[in-house]
């Protein structure tokens, strides 16, 4: 009777080993897998859009308004390095809901295929996010949601869409020029988008000259900033928007300088400029505009105790500390 119930136990217990060795073998071997289907699916994706990834680099070398789309790639890669420590404490586990994403990105291939070509470029997106959801599970995808959307503005804009957004900004740029320029008492006059400088000099601002290639650049560097800086979202968002108006006052800047330019050495030395010089200025001049931003929300904006802005602050004086102590104390 006693042998017997010790067989039972000792059957039990090495069943339990058993159990437990095979439980930790297959923990063990899950990210192997998981990185072996992460690779098997990155590789079907990518030959599975080739041409579409070919068209993209061409369109990034070709068009002077999207060349800064090619900067995003390595951003964002460089962002999910910033996130490793972030993406080491997910616990890695497919979610099948990556599936119906995955059926969106296609459906949006097929729609790009027969009626817009940006439509299959964004579906690229859409299918990197949905093989992120059905491999790695939903924390995975939270972490690296914001890095996914970034990656949106590497796709240059579709054709009605740049049409509808060059146009106004040609025209806001001419306007706000000759509005600058007079307001410093020079003679100005102009037709369209062409200005007369001097009623002898003429300078047409071309759709090359509407800003467009400026204000992406200037998107692109707002993201990251506001993805770096540790503020509450209204700020980061705030700053990101606020972009759009930067951007178009540093083209109306670089168009002051061009005609300036102009009048003084003559419009090859405009030209020259506006295309080389001024382009490589504007841009950290707009970096120093969106940290000056920052500067000014930080003294203006009071933080909340325990938000992420009061933590980057870092701690108050001794003083104060010893103050608050003594209130709690007293309290």
């Amino acid at each position: 009777m006693i042998l017997g119930k010790l067989a039972v136990v000792k059957h039990t217990v090495h069943r339990r080993h058993v159990s437990k060795t095979s439980g930790e073998v297959r923990e063990r071997n899950y990210p192997l897998m998981l990185v072996l289907a992460a690779l098997a699916m990155v590789t079907v994706t990518v030959w599975s859009y080739w041409v579409t990834l070919g068209s993209l680099v061409d369109e990034w070398r070709t068009n002077d308004d999207y060349s800064a789309g090619q900067l995003v790639p390595l951003i964002a890669i460089f962002l999910l390095w910033h996130e490793r420590k972030a993406l080491k404490e997910c616990l890695p586990k497919p979610c099948w809901w990556g599936i119906g994403l995955l059926v969106l990105a296609q459906a949006g291939r097929i729609f790009g295929l027969v009626f817009m070509y940006s439509a299959e470029r964004y579906s690229l997106i859409l299918t990197a996010a949905g093989l992120i959801l059905m491999v790695a599970g939903w924390q995975v995808f939270r972490t690296v949601l914001w890095i996914l959307l970034f990656l949106f503005l590497m796709v240059p804009l579709p054709g009605r869409v740049h049409n509808l957004i060059s146009g106004p900004l040609q025209t806001m740029a001419t306007t706000g020029s000759v509005f600058l320029m007079e307001a410093f008492g020079a003679t100005i006059t102009h037709e369209g988008n062409v200005i007369v400088l001097n009623e002898t000099t003429p300078m047409a601002v071309a759709e090359a000259c509407s800003g467009l290639r400026m204000l992406m650049a200037f998107v692109i560097v707002a993201a990251f900033v506001a993805y770096m800086v540790k503020r509450p979202r209204t700020q980061k968002a705030v700053l990101l928007l606020s972009s759009i108006p930067v951007a178009v006052a540093c083209n109306i800047l670089r168009l002051c300088a061009t005609a300036a330019l102009f009048v003084l050495v003559g419009s090859e030395a405009g030209q020259k400029f506006f295309h080389d010089f001024a382009g490589l200025v504007m841009m950290p001049a707009a970096a120093l505009l969106l940290f000056a931003e920052l500067w000014l929300m930080n003294k203006l904006i009071v933080p909340e105790p325990g938000s992420q802005q009061e933590q980057a602050r870092g701690p108050s004086k001794p003083g104060a500390q010893a103050n608050v102590k003594k209130g709690k104390q007293h309290a």
